[in-house]
């Protein structure tokens, strides 16, 4: 880890304090300051990010074709009116005698409610009750009709083949768990996402804070050649080669300030920010050494990696398909029955509505009720092999999302055992490199010293300084890499081993 030196303190307060009177003045834009460390960062990622408000939507839109399957299965209750439907026309008749054309002129009202109950073996029964009232101001007659209808329909290929309603509320709930774990793989994605913007944006303040060390260091030695040039200790060469080191410096670490300020713009576009908010990333290239299981790794991840649950629902809804396609071939029929009572009244207008209805009335309840019972059955004789053709297609789509799920499986048990290993590696390399950097920290401060003295000559002193900038960066390198890697592993296995606990999946529906 890089030490901060009192220079680079003092210029991030200036620099601090410079913002702070700066952006008040700036622009009419509303501003807020936020302090973030990687959970911070994650949890307002979740909140504002485009994508994950995106993906809510998408779940909410399951959750209602959900619900609307749901209640297909509840009473329904339809009110239909005609109020009015009025006709003049001219209209033609033709029969044995010839073609007949003869005036209309009617006015008709008409109104039903209809409750239904669907049964859970695809049928309904239904109670139906209609006034349809007509008058005929050709004929100058007022006809009305009252009817009262229960029903009842099944089909009967819902007992041996394709039960639709069923079938249809099968499809909603599997469909709505592949929204939530769409919902919860891209909140991981969106995690590992966010991790790496935020490593990244860490990495470029720390590449920003070792060009900064680097050119306090060269101005140093700078400063050292000149004395040593005006005493005449060192060749001319030797010091205009200090001044040029000192040029590079300088626009490294000019360099270094504009791809932070470029990286946290990238990241406040990551969380959903405005660009005009101000941020302070908290990090302190700390971490904890975890001991990652490569059995228990994979174990978690074939059970709780959303595709191949997702390619297990793809293989359901073929295998509902295939039902349905079949049906289409297959013998089917239904029963239908109905009780009902009709009453109609037909008088000479004027006559009054309340007086048609009254009469219908008492027609209908004087009148014996009227029954009907139905068997229809339909038998596909020949096809010329479609229906047959189609179930083989859906057969073979089936077979196509059976073996995708065993690659798909195949490729997380991969892909895992990958991670896992990159992760050890990663770990030791990190362990090496903190090693690494405290070696050159102690070689580059004794060659200093030596130069100073004026034991060693100024490229000895920059081959040294060279090492300990690349001690830094690999060291860095090292640490972005091992963090993102734990990132990685969490959303391949649902289980985050920093913390010791799985990721909880629930699918309340």
């Amino acid at each position: 880890m890089v030490a901060k030196t009192p220079v680079m303190m003092k210029s991030l307060l200036l620099a601090s304090l410079a913002l702070g009177l700066l952006f008040p003045l700036k622009g009419i834009y509303a501003q807020e300051i936020y302090e973030l460390d990687l959970q911070k960062s994650i949890e307002i990622a979740k909140q504002k990010s485009h994508q994950m408000l995106i993906l809510n939507q998408v779940l909410a839109q399951a959750g209602y074709e959900l619900k609307a399957a749901t209640s297909k299965l509840k009473t329904h209750i339809d009110l239909n009116l005609t109020v009015p439907d009025y006709t003049e026309t001219i209209r033609q008749f033709e029969d044995s005698a010839g073609i007949t054309f003869y005036p209309v002129q009617q006015l008709r009202y008409n109104g039903s409610v209809m409750v239904s109950q669907p049964l859970p073996t695809d049928g309904q029964f239904y109670l139906s009750t209609g006034l349809d009232n007509l008058m005929d101001y050709y004929k100058d007659e007022r006809l009305t009709r009252l009817d009262v209808r229960l029903g009842f329909v099944q089909p009967l290929s819902a007992f041996y083949v394709y039960n639709r309603i069923r079938t249809e509320f099968k499809k909603a709930k599997l469909n709505y768990e592949l929204s939530l774990r769409s919902l919860k793989r891209a909140e991981l994605d969106l995690i590992f996402e966010t991790s790496q913007a935020f490593y990244n944006l860490v990495a470029t303040r720390e590449r920003e804070n070792i060009a900064n060390q680097v050119l306090e260091r060269q101005q140093e030695a700078y400063e050292i050649a000149q004395n040593k040039y005006e005493a005449g200790l060192i060749r001319e060469v030797e010091a205009l080669q200090m001044e040029v080191d000192l040029g590079e410096a300088n626009n490294d670490f000019n360099i270094a300030e504009v791809e932070f300020i470029s990286q946290m713009n990238f990241f406040k576009q990551q969380l959903g920010l405005s660009l005009q908010d101000q941020v302070l990333v908290v990090s302190d290239l700390s971490y904890s050494i975890i001991d990652v299981d490569e059995e228990m790794a994979v174990r978690h991840g074939l059970e709780n990696r959303m595709e191949l649950r997702e390619n297990e629902i793809q293989i359901e809804l073929s295998k509902l398909e295939i039902k349905r396609i079949k049906s289409e071939g297959m013998v089917k029929g239904d029963i239908t029955a109905y009780y009902d009572l009709i009453g109609t009244d037909q008088q000479t207008l004027p006559y009054g509505f309340t007086d048609a209805v009254g009469n219908s009335w008492q027609q209908m309840y004087n009148r014996p009720g009227n029954f009907g019972v139905a068997l229809r059955i339909r038998i596909p004789i020949f096809d010329w092999g479609e229906n047959r053709s189609l179930v083989n297609a859906a057969l073979s789509g089936l077979e196509v999302n059976k073996r995708k799920y065993d690659q798909e499986k195949i490729n997380i048990e991969r892909e895992i055992r990958n991670t896992v290993k990159q992760l050890n590696s990663s770990l030791r390399r990190l362990q090496l490199l903190e090693k690494n950097v405290l070696l050159a920290e102690k070689s580059f401060n004794i060659s200093r010293a030596r130069f100073s003295d004026g034991d060693i000559d100024s490229q000895s002193l920059a081959l040294d300084r060279t090492r300990l900038n690349a001690a830094y960066q690999s060291h860095l390198d090292s640490y972005i890499s091992y963090k993102l890697l734990l990132a990685d592993i969490m959303r391949k296995t649902f289980y985050d081993f920093e913390n010791g606990q799985p990721i909880v999946q629930q699918y309340d529906y």
